[in-house]
């Protein structure tokens, strides 16, 4: 650890050094513009620096525009070039590039893990915005979060990220902010088509087109539509959908009125743990059974998934359930952005509605492979009690009537998992008003911004999960384990076509929700150069829901156990309501040495209510969780060489580290493991860009903190004394990247040659740290050629198939580990793959 600090210090004093010698740049001005809409910008396809030059004007989080080094914040802006650039596989993979951002970009196109700073929350407090308003109000609905409905295409202009700060003030469940501008269109027409293929079985086009419909008047309109066979083999595709977005604004000689609207419909397989060595010997790698890189216990015998249940009335229910389905998302959405100068007073409304549907199928991993012969015989007491003391032997074979199956003929293992049936239809309607004026005082200059926020919201919530026996193996076959007689007849079965438990978990209920917020904000510049900003906001909400409550039964086959343990309505209902409030608050100061060195200093408050799943969950741990945040900046800015120094402190209280666990004796989640406790992070983020030449730069960025678990209680017999100071699970002490670019003429082309490295820290599974996710780098690489409208782009990731995990297998071994040093069931990051892009704009 001792020579990464030394590693991490000499690159700041390099970025440092470099900065300072870097020639000056002139200041420029920031329009006045309170939002996205009042300052559309066209999509930038020209080369740019990743993660904002100091010049690039910012509108999230702010009164009013402003560069980014002036800001007393941690901000960056990200365009198309530099999305590009970078060759996000998707959108956790991008903001993984910004630093303070710890990601897990493994699970697949969407519903990936982000979190800032070390808050223990796996995307929780990232809220995602389109033009300034989240499309569905809280950041994680019912299997579903901000990146499921944010897709990253030709549309989207740039995006803004806001790392803590005054986040909390100008958005919900805020410890950062992730704001999509879209384009819109200007006097001058353009567009831009791309088509994209990949190695992976990727075939994707994207394409936009803006320009004026004369009167003052502008369009945008584009999108993208997709099919991917996936980084890991399913045996069906892994992606398959698209997206569009349109919009036309009206320009006034004071403001300008903005209509929007957008539709995406798109299926998304997510990609779960797998185990990658023997439990009886974890030196021995399972890599000829199931491939580090490419396989997946997803599988196409998973395609037509039968899911048994009773309803409150007592009817049998057959749901019936494709894997291939992933996650399915659609919705559409209308929006409105308007804004008036008058006289001085600056009104900006904005409004969304946003209705769609949810279904997911997915096979998530439950417990650790087992010995074949040994799980059979676990079962042999209940088999003889259910179909007769005449069963001499259990034995295995391939689901639905196939032939015997001998697991020691491969790796003498077999596992189960859980097949998730969820579907949701939700809906949310949210609008914001806010009013600034700019104040010359005796004392300075004001810019107050006070506004209203208001959201009325609900989602309905349906889940079945099951449990399968299957081969251990890349897309694996489901198997029957059969009870047979001393003449080898069979006398039953404790399966059925491969499914080992029906329906061990069964939830149905629904919510609506209103919420208001008032915030305001004040940026005062006392005199040049020094800054100070305070702002507050004061959120009131009203859930009211139900959930119907479940119980055991058997359904009465008897010539299986798997319907044994099944769970069923009881025809009750449960009614809920909550009414929390919370406030929170900011305040920061920011002083110019001189025209390219700053400084700046910001306190948080983030308080986060419960949201409203707990009014559709039986039981639920109810908790208003707070976060105090504290940083402080060092900006240097000189021509395109930046470097930002921010160390930061945050206080997590209270924070539940509860987890309820996998049961392979019953099948269900219901071993619940409650801690209580707070967390503690302190670290310092580094994000800079050095130019060393016209064309040659390095960009980087660089976390290194020490997030921990303090003061933590259980009340469940586990010794959280054992647990106060250890490393918070899956959290690493160090992340980042570096990236260095090269750009030059050739003839009448213009080439650009990129790499990037990135590294990601030792972490660990669970809470008692005693199984690590070892730390692991890797190397990418592109080259972009551009010639008149025309570009091409080549980008390989992972190119030496490092190995890695993001994950354990969170559903058993958060409390005390699998049972190794490191890691043996995991879900790895995926092995090289490459891309090409071909793409014309005019």
């Amino acid at each position: 650890m001792n020579t990464v600090w030394m590693r991490a210090g000499c690159a700041v004093l390099a970025l440092t050094a470099a900065a300072t010698q870097a020639q000056a740049q002139a200041q420029g001005s920031a329009p006045e513009a309170g939002d996205a809409a009042a300052a559309p910008s066209a999509a930038r396809d020209t080369p740019g620096t990743a993660g904002a030059a100091p010049g690039d004007i910012i509108v999230t989080g702010s009164a009013r525009a402003q560069r980014r080094f002036d800001v007393s914040y941690a901000v960056n802006s990200l365009g198309q070039n530099d999305v590009q650039k970078l060759a996000p596989i998707n959108f956790a993979d991008l903001l993984g590039q910004l630093p303070g951002f710890q990601v897990e970009s493994t699970g697949g196109e969407v519903q990936n893990i982000y979190r800032l700073r070390g808050l223990p929350s796996d995307g929780g407090l990232v809220t995602f915005q389109q033009d300034g308003l989240p499309l569905f109000h809280e950041n994680d609905g019912n299997f579903f979060r901000g990146d499921d409905l944010n897709r990253f295409d030709l549309m989207t202009d740039r995006i803004e990220v806001v790392r803590g700060g005054p986040a909390p003030v100008y958005a919900s469940y805020a410890a950062a902010i992730v704001n999509s501008i879209t384009v819109s269109g200007t006097d001058t027409p353009r567009g831009k088509a791309q088509i994209t293929l990949g190695d992976t079985g990727l075939y994707r086009l994207d394409a936009y087109q803006a320009g004026p419909l004369g009167g003052d008047t502008y369009y945008a309109i584009g999108g993208f539509i997709r099919q991917h066979d996936g980084y890991r083999d399913n045996g069906f595709p892994n992606d398959r959908g698209g997206q569009i977005r349109a919009n036309i604004r009206h320009q006034f000689s004071n403001g300008s009125l903005r209509i929007t609207a957008n539709y995406l419909n798109d299926h998304n397989v997510f990609y779960l743990p797998i185990p990658t060595a023997d439990p009886r010997d974890p030196s021995r790698s399972l890599n000829p059974y199931i491939n580090y890189f490419d396989g997946t216990l997803n599988s196409p015998a998973l395609r037509d998934a039968t899911i048994k249940y009773r309803d409150g009335a007592g009817v049998l229910q057959s749901r019936q359930a494709d894997l291939a389905n992933g996650r399915h998302t659609e919705y559409g959405n209308i929006g409105l952005q308007y804004d008036i100068d008058l006289d001085g007073w600056k009104i900006a409304v904005k409004g969304g509605y946003t209705k769609g549907r949810l279904h997911f199928n997915a096979f998530y991993s439950t417990s650790n492979p087992v010995d074949a012969t040994s799980f059979a015989a676990s079962y042999l007491t209940a088999a003889r009690a259910a179909f007769g003391a005449g069963v001499t032997r259990l034995g295995y074979a391939i689901a639905g009537g196939g032939a015997a199956y001998d697991p020691a003929s491969a790796s003498g293992l077999v596992l189960s998992g859980q097949f998730r049936d969820v579907s949701s239809r939700f809906y949310s309607g949210q609008g914001d008003i806010s009013v600034t004026r700019s104040a010359v005082t005796g004392f300075g200059t004001h810019d107050l911004r006070v506004g209203l926020y208001a959201s009325a919201y609900g989602e309905s919530n349906f889940a079945a999960y099951q449990d399968y026996l299957i081969e251990l193996a890349g897309k694996p076959r489901t198997l029957d384990l059969i009870a047979y007689g001393a003449g080898g007849q069979a006398l039953g079965r404790v399966t059925d076509n491969g499914v080992l438990r029906y329906t061990t978990t069964l939830n149905q209920g629904d919510t609506d929700a209103t919420m208001i917020a008032f915030y305001a904000n004040d940026s005062w510049e006392v005199v040049r150069g020094l800054r100070i900003d305070a702002g507050i906001r004061h959120e009131r909400y009203s859930f009211k829901g139900y959930a119907l409550p479940t119980t055991q039964l058997n359904l009465g086959d008897p010539t299986t156990l798997a319907d044994d343990t099944t769970r069923a309505f009881t025809g009750q209902v449960i009614n809920a309501k909550l009414k929390p409030d919370i406030t929170n608050w900011t305040a920061g100061v920011n002083y110019d040495l001189t025209r390219h060195l700053g400084i700046y200093g910001r306190a948080s408050h983030l308080e986060t209510p419960p949201s409203t799943q707990v009014t559709y969950t039986i039981a639920p741990t109810i908790l208003t969780t707070k976060a105090n945040q504290y940083e402080v900046g060092l900006k240097a800015a000189f021509g395109r060489s930046y470097l930002y120094l921010i160390g930061f402190y945050t206080k997590y209280d209270p924070l539940n580290a509860s987890f309820v666990a996998f049961n392979p004796t019953t099948g269900r989640n219901d071993q619940s493991v409650p801690f209580i406790g707070q967390a503690s992070i302190k670290g310092v983020e580094i994000d800079g860009n050095v130019q060393l030449t016209r064309g040659l730069s390095i960009t980087g960025a660089l976390t290194l903190s020490d997030p921990k678990y303090k003061n933590l209680a259980n009340s469940a017999g586990a010794d959280p004394s054992a647990v106060n100071g250890n490393q918070i699970v899956r959290e690493p002490k160090i992340y980042g990247n570096v990236r260095p670019s090269y750009s030059f003429a050739l003839g009448a082309n213009r080439i650009e040659i990129y790499g990037r490295y990135d590294y990601m820290g030792k972490r660990y599974v669970d809470l008692f740290n005693n199984t690590a996710l070892p730390a692991f780098g890797t190397v990418g690489a592109g080259v972009t050629a551009r010639r008149g409208g025309w570009q091409l782009q080549i980008v390989g990731d992972n190119l030496f198939d490092a190995h890695g995990l993001t994950e354990g297998n969170t559903r058993t071994d958060q409390l005390s580990g699998q049972g190794s040093a490191n890691a043996i069931y995991g879900r790895p990051i995926f092995g090289r793959n490459l891309r090409f892009v071909l793409g014309y704009a005019w």
